[in-house]
């Protein structure tokens, strides 16, 4: 009686924990498929293409199997009459008419116990990619994660196809002069490998989805796929110390360094990133946290090969002899909001006590800038994905994880 009360609380326990986190579980598994890029942009639509059931569920719909001959048929004819660059890719994106279309099919389609339901209960909850409508019915749910997906493929078309400007221009735009007249053959080559990959019955989103995923590819723009998956490669020696840790022992999870990228292409690592390297260290040294998270993507220049996380971590290893199993990587923010809101999911997905808190050790003047960095993150992201602490120097400053930060953001493809 005693195992069987015991049980019944800790299932009750955990399954408070999940209430709390707007029914996010730290162990859900995102389900990648081996595409990271199309699984971190478009969660539902990389569901839709694994999950066998939810598959039959959408190409036996009528209405959705004529959705898609029509984009296949529009597709063939952009080819044979688009005379101009920036007409092939238009004719790629969805619609609004088309998404509508969709989301009314999906709330028809929807129902309790079904493929889609099971999908919604069993991935897009608990994964908490789209945890900004924990509030909607699981149907309204499906629905608004199908609008997210949709504009985040039209998105990425429109500025890495139709040369658009990206939030942050001086570092994400397009890789090509689309006036050029060598930019129409690239268009129609990439318009006629979406028609050959859609070719054989697609679902209803496939031949915009594959169009996106072309267009960054062709940019050499597959940032979000860089190092994954981290768990069993760059950060796996880190990530198996983390059962071990007595938190209690520590007053901070971890220490959070936020990269900072040189001004040329052939430095790997700037000399504000090194000396922010070595205040981390110092601190960790001194026993305020058994984790080092390094943050940075391959920003800085403009189509920079080296990484500041990947950077930071060599010298923090090689140089100041932090042994490696103690530090984390986080290759893909781009910028200081997203530094802090992609440590916040790996703190989540780790297993690290999610209601700890980090410690951002950083220059003074980045740290000045987060302290007022609220606002920005509400316009960027809608959500500010921390509550930040003390102030405890010029250089160090405390926050907690906002379970938001699971968010995917459907306007920064190579960081969503």
């Amino acid at each position: 009686m005693k195992k069987v009360l015991l049980f019944v609380l800790l299932l009750s326990c955990k399954l408070c924990s999940y209430a709390q986190y707007g029914g996010a579980k730290p162990d859900y598994k995102l389900q990648g498929g081996g595409n990271w890029v199309m699984a971190k942009n478009y969660y539902l639509l990389t569901l839709f293409e694994q999950d066998k059931g939810v598959n039959a569920v959408l190409k036996n719909d009528v209405e959705l199997v004529k959705l898609a001959q029509n984009k296949i048929n529009v597709l063939k004819n952009s080819l044979a009459t688009c005379k101009d660059a920036l007409c092939l890719p238009a004719q790629l994106k969805f619609t609004d008419d088309e998404i509508q279309a969709v989301s009314l099919r999906l709330t028809a389609l929807y129902k309790t116990g079904n493929a889609l339901d099971r999908l919604v209960t069993q991935h897009l909850i608990p994964s908490g990619a789209y945890i900004l409508y924990k509030s909607a019915s699981p149907a309204e749910l499906l629905v608004k994660a199908w609008e997210q997906d949709s504009r985040a493929v039209n998105y990425a078309i429109s500025v890495y196809a139709e040369g658009k400007k990206p939030n942050y221009p001086a570092i994400d735009s397009i890789s090509f002069n689309v006036k050029a007249r060598s930019y129409y053959t690239l268009m129609y080559d990439c318009s006629a490998e979406v028609a050959e990959a859609v070719k054989n019955n697609p679902l209803f989103y496939e031949p915009s989805l594959q169009a996106a995923l072309t267009y960054l590819e062709v940019n050499e723009r597959r940032h979000a796929a860089f190092f994954e998956p981290m768990t069993t490669t760059a950060n796996k020696t880190a990530v198996a110390r983390v059962p071990q840790i007595k938190w209690a022992s520590y007053p901070y999870s971890h220490i959070l360094v936020p990269g900072a990228g040189p001004d040329n292409l052939i430095t790997p690592l700037s000399g504000e990133g090194m000396l922010r390297c070595k205040a981390a260290a110092r601190e960790y040294r001194a026993g305020k946290a058994p984790f080092i998270v390094v943050s940075g993507g391959s920003v800085h220049p403009f189509k920079t090969k080296y990484n500041e996380a990947a950077e930071m971590k060599a010298y923090m290893v090689n140089d100041l002899h932090i042994p490696e199993n103690v530090i984390m990587i986080e290759p893909h923010a781009r910028h200081t909001t997203t530094n802090l809101r992609n440590d916040v999911r790996m703190v989540f997905r780790y297993g690290m006590p999610f209601t700890k808190p980090g410690l951002i050790v950083t220059d003074k003047y980045q740290n000045d800038f987060i302290t007022n960095m609220a606002e920005r993150c509400r316009k960027e992201l809608s959500y500010v994905p921390y509550k930040l602490g003390q102030r405890l120097s010029e250089t160090a400053l405390e926050f907690y994880p906002a379970i938001e930060s699971l968010q995917i953001d459907p306007d920064e493809p190579m960081d969503p």
